[in-house]
């Protein structure tokens, strides 16, 4: 043990200095979700479950929107490696623009959804309070693309901390927000559900306009900015950071669709479960974002050391992260194991909710090590720019494996709930062993993983 510890320790590091302020930045986004959740589960439990279709149905083009986004990291991370500063600074202009345009396509697309909302089998009694709240996610589209790339251009650049403050600070702001318009205090108009969205919206215009702020301004992105600014007009660039982008959006879309349109079985079962269904998801993603810190700076290693010429190294980067999301999961599972019969309380006084969701944690609980593998390994083929196989591997092991499982535990087998969760550890499972495939056939053997 000592030994290996020894062989890795320098990886360990690195990998937890770059990845440590992306987990806290994302367990600040996770601090949020749980307040806002919790805040509005004690307005009304309806409003928690108009919330939670809502919410569900966001997370699919917010993670497509974020996984295009992932594809700015390994090509700043490349340019980085070889000292390329002014070319990363034009890479992320093109990667702003290409931001741009996506968030007016989902738009388009999730507005067109609005309209058929009535048409889904959903409680009636929920549409009156959906309706304005998802409108104000649609709005909320335009600045969480912006920050996205401005997020993935600092992280390439091994900065990232910038983000983490940004997010913070957000998530502070999202609070307050929360407090005064939920409820209504301090004079403020108390608009429950709405009122969040209000907050959150208005937490998302912070993100874009602290990020853009901090590149025009601080030192350290003097270079980025001379080329973001100064280099002429390339549109060459649009191809890379479409080829590394959409099938890295593609493979966390279909992840992310397998997870958002179960949100529809739940919604079939009733409103307890759909309350049910958003506590447990807000709890659930702890894990899920822990592990794509450790993902991100497995992208930003391995992208860096292909572009300093250090491809021996790559294997024993990779190696170190899964050690430390292994480490990560025992942690994890452990605090879901002990807090099970509880968690439902903190957002609800409803104890029907609350016993839903201790038992929806245990396949929770069981997932936690096909994603946290599938995380890692995701993250080490975006280093190596290997990307187009994730799209089918994603296909597969989320829509032909995952969705399938779930529709077949809750209502074949009469799981209800807890079953539509039982589906997810089998595709996640699935990824994770295709995904280490993928890896082992396309890195150096240098070492052994």
């Amino acid at each position: 043990m000592a030994s290996i510890f020894r062989r890795y320790a320098p990886h360990y590091r690195s990998l937890l200095v770059m990845g440590v302020p992306i987990m806290v930045g994302q367990l600040g986004i996770i601090l949020t979700g749980f307040v806002d959740n919790i805040m509005v589960g004690h307005h009304t439990t309806e409003e928690l479950s108009a919330a939670s279709f809502v919410n569900n149905i966001f997370m699919l083009p917010l993670m497509f929107a974020t996984g295009f986004a992932m594809g700015i990291t390994p090509l700043i991370g490349e340019q980085t490696g070889r000292n390329e500063l002014l070319r990363a600074g034009q890479t992320f202009r093109y990667g702003l623009y290409a931001n741009a345009i996506l968030a007016v396509i989902l738009i388009g697309i999730m507005g067109t959804l609005y309209f058929f909302l009535d048409r889904l089998g959903l409680p009636a009694e929920l549409l009156p309070l959906m309706r304005p709240y998802y409108l104000l996610h649609l709005v909320g589209l335009i600045p969480v693309l912006l920050f996205n790339a401005f997020k993935h251009f600092a992280d390439g650049t091994t900065d990232t901390l910038t983000p983490m403050f940004i997010l913070l600070a957000s998530n502070l702001l999202n609070i307050i927000g929360n407090a005064l318009l939920i409820y209504g205090y301090a004079g403020f108009p108390e608009w429950g559900l709405f009122g969040a969205g209000v907050s959150t919206l208005i937490a998302r215009i912070f993100t874009i306009a602290a990020g853009w702020g901090i590149f025009l301004y601080r030192k350290r992105y003097r270079r980025f900015r001379s080329g973001f600014f100064r280099l002429p007009a390339d549109r060459r660039l649009y191809r890379p950071i479409l080829t590394m982008g959409i099938p890295v959006a593609l493979q966390l879309g279909m992840e992310t669709g397998s997870f958002s349109l179960s949100v529809i079985f739940i919604g079939w079962i009733g409103s307890t479960a759909l309350a049910a269904h958003q506590a447990a998801v807000t709890f659930s993603t702890i894990g899920f974002l822990l592990y794509s810190g450790i993902g991100a700076a497995i992208t930003i290693g391995v992208s860096n050391a292909r572009g300093s010429n250090r491809a021996h190294e790559i294997r024993p980067i990779v190696t170190a992260g899964i050690h430390i999301v292994l480490a990560l999961i025992l942690v994890v599972t452990s605090v879901m194991f002990f807090t099970r019969q509880y968690i439902g309380y903190i957002f609800t006084d409803s104890s029907e909710v609350a016993l839903l969701v201790s038992a929806i944690i245990i396949p929770m609980m069981v997932y936690q090590l096909g994603d946290g593998m599938q995380i890692s390994l995701a993250g080490a083929l975006r280093g190596l720019g290997v990307v187009k196989p994730m799209v089918w591997i994603a296909f597969v092991s989320y829509f032909v494996v995952s969705l399938p499982a779930s529709y077949l535990f809750a209502f074949v087998c009469n799981g209800g709930a807890p079953g539509v969760w039982w589906g997810y550890p089998v595709g996640l499972s699935c990824a994770a062993l295709l995904f280490f495939r993928q890896f082992r056939s396309n890195s150096a053997p240098a070492s052994q993983v």
